[in-house]
Formats: structure tokens, C-alpha cells, sequence
């Protein structure tokens, strides 16, 4: 029987039935003697390595990383950068890093159930947010050490974490364009309801509402947040009957294939229709022409997010009192050749 079984029989939360197994404040003498004796009435053993759990002895920490179910994709490349800061933050506390990877959705949920009963870490690390995230919310019910790479409306949106300024990149990307003449700004967004890709449209409906420009529903569009999804989603705007002279998008693999759209229609970027996207990395800087983009240090995000990451584990905070610490940083526009100023129809 697993201690979600159990839990169910007694009908208590898993909280409160690790809590009481494990002699924790919270729980009264009669709710811990009832857990208790279920627990012997249906021999569930609780696991070994999760009564050590207190005392870091995996000295583990899991970092959960999606892969795209239709590609194989392992998400934006920065995430390599990112584990190398992480780690070296991490090591030097003794904590090993381990990677486990999995498509996003229930899937997802069952690896980090199996990873928590089991105790085969000391804590996680969430990447991939969700407006709404079932996985901060089990974590917040169970009190699973961890820390996320994005906020969420979960777990009243008070948890550690670390985020980056998607909202004021998008701001400072619309002004650049309308400073270049562009009115009609489109965007290109994953579908679903990730964190980031909220805040980047949320930055740029605000930006476009202080130029007092409109952001019509055809102006945003979404798809998978793969290659496919951004070559498709580009394609849309660019069948309207008014196509957008400039166009946002939200992660790199987008910006792909949207490349590809753009160039199978002989639409001359950074010419006809201006490019920023809201990452950096050695692949756009690669494309002809180059894209414009936000540059973030993510070697010294991975450190910093190990460091918010020990504050929430008593085991390594200071004094042994867990803190929650959230933390948004700033992105730096790093502009190349795929933004330009608008020019007439008919203009070389």
C-alpha cells in the first residue's frame, strides 16, 4: 500500500499522514494514533530513506526538465547553462544534481509522486510553470522542499523561486519597435498556460496600451511551442488580410520556424518585417540575419536558484530556518540584424 492509499482509506490529507507516520508537529494525538494503527492494520511501511529525509542524507536534489513529447526536445537551450551554474551552486554544499526528464502533463505529476514517496532526492527543482501548477500544489501539501524556475498562481503564488523579467523584456521590445514605426506588432505564443509565456504577452499588451495601439485577437498567435508550432503560428499572421510589420516571439524554437515561414513567403526580415524574440543563445546569433534578442546571465540564474533552493531546505538554511525567497531578474536587450525601421510598401 503507498501512502497515497492510505491516505484515501483514512480520508486525510498525505500531509497530514506523513506527518503523523513520522511524529511532526501539526497533527493531534488522536489523528496520529488512528494514522498509525491503519498504517499496521494494512502493513504500509513507510519508506526507510524518507525518515532521513530531514538530515539531506541523499544529498540529491532532482531537477525536472520537460521534454517536448512531439520532438524529443529537451526545452530552450539555456537550460544547459542554467544546470551548470545550479550544480556548481549546489556542490559546493556537497549536493549532488540529478536531471529527470519526462513529456509535461500527469505524466510529469507521477514521476515527481514516485520521486517524493520514494525520498530519492533531498528536494526538486520545477521548471516550465504553469499559471495554475498541480505540481506546486502537491509539494505545498506534502511540505517537499523545492524551488521554481517561474511563478505561478499556485500555492498562492508564495513559494521560492526565481523568475525572469518577461514582462518588462516585451515592454522594452514594443517601445523599440514603435520607435521604429511599427503600429502593427504581432505575437507568437506556445499554447497552454505557461508562466512565461503570460507574462511575455502580458508585457506586451501593456506596452501596446501606453502607445495607444490595439491588440487585436488575430495579432496573437499560438501553437505548439516547437519549430512546427512557430512556423505554423507565423504563418497565420501573415495570411491576414493586414500582416504584422514586426512580430514578438517567446522562446527560441518558435523563432525557428517562424524564420522558416517567413523566408518560404519571401518576406525579407529585419526589411519587411522586423524579429525579436525573448532569449539569446548561439543558435540565433547563428541565423542570417541574426535575431535581436534578451540576453540573461543564465550561469549565474543557476547559482542564484541554488542558493534560493538551500534557503528552503532546513537541512541547509541558515540556523535551520527555511525561507522563502522569490526573485525576478532583469533581461538585457542585445539588438542584431532582425529589427529594422519600418518602411513604405514598395521601398528596397
Amino acid at each position: 500500500m503507498t501512502i497515497y492509499q492510505l491516505a484515501a482509506r483514512l480520508n486525510l490529507s498525505i500531509g497530514t499522514v506523513s506527518r503523523a507516520l513520522n511524529d511532526r508537529g501539526e497533527v493531534s494525538e488522536a489523528t496520529r494514533k488512528r494514522v498509525i494503527a491503519a498504517a499496521a492494520r494494512y502493513r504500509f511501511t513507510p519508506n526507510q530513506s524518507g525518515r532521513s529525509l530531514s538530515r539531506g542524507a541523499t544529498r540529491t536534489v532532482a531537477f525536472m526538465l520537460e521534454i517536448d513529447p512531439g520532438t524529443g526536445d529537451l526545452g530552450e537551450p539555456f537550460f544547459l547553462s542554467l544546470l551548470v551554474g545550479l550544480q556548481e551552486g549546489l556542490a559546493a554544499r556537497g549536493i549532488d544534481l540529478a536531471v529527470t526528464m519526462g513529456p509535461p502533463g500527469e505524466s510529469q505529476n507521477q514521476r515527481l509522486r514516485r520521486l517524493v514517496e520514494g525520498r530519492s532526492a533531498d528536494a526538486v527543482v520545477l521548471t516550465e510553470t504553469r499559471v495554475r501548477d498541480s505540481r506546486i500544489d502537491y509539494l505545498n501539501e506534502v511540505r517537499f522542499p523545492f524551488a521554481a524556475l517561474g511563478r505561478s498562481k499556485s500555492g498562492g503564488g508564495v513559494f521560492p523561486s526565481l523568475d525572469m523579467d518577461m514582462a518588462g523584456a516585451a515592454l522594452v521590445a514594443v517601445e523599440r519597435l514603435v520607435g521604429q514605426g511599427h503600429r502593427r506588432i504581432g505575437i507568437v505564443l506556445p499554447s497552454g498556460d505557461l508562466t512565461y509565456a503570460r507574462e511575455w504577452l502580458g508585457g506586451y499588451r501593456r506596452a501596446m496600451r501606453a502607445k495607444g495601439l490595439a491588440t487585436p485577437s488575430d495579432l496573437i498567435a499560438r501553437g505548439h511551442p516547437g519549430e512546427a508550432g512557430g512556423h505554423a503560428a507565423t504563418g497565420r499572421l501573415l495570411e491576414l488580410e493586414t500582416p504584422p510589420t514586426a512580430i514578438l516571439y517567446s522562446n527560441e524554437y518558435m523563432t525557428l520556424g517562424g524564420y522558416q515561414a517567413l523566408r518560404q513567403r519571401g518576406v525579407r526580415i529585419g526589411v519587411d518585417c522586423s524579429v525579436i524574440v525573448a532569449s539569446d543563445s548561439a543558435v540565433l546569433r547563428t541565423l542570417s540575419p541574426a535575431v535581436t534578442g534578451f540576453a540573461t546571465l543564465t550561469r549565474a540564474l543557476g547559482q542564484r536558484l541554488a542558493e534560493i533552493l538551500l534557503a528552503a531546505m532546513p537541512a541547509h538554511a541558515a540556523e535551520g530556518k527555511a525561507k522563502v525567497l522569490r526573485e525576478v531578474w532583469p533581461m538585457t536587450l542585445v539588438p542584431r540584424g532582425s529589427d529594422g525601421a519600418l518602411r513604405a510598401p514598395g521601398k528596397p
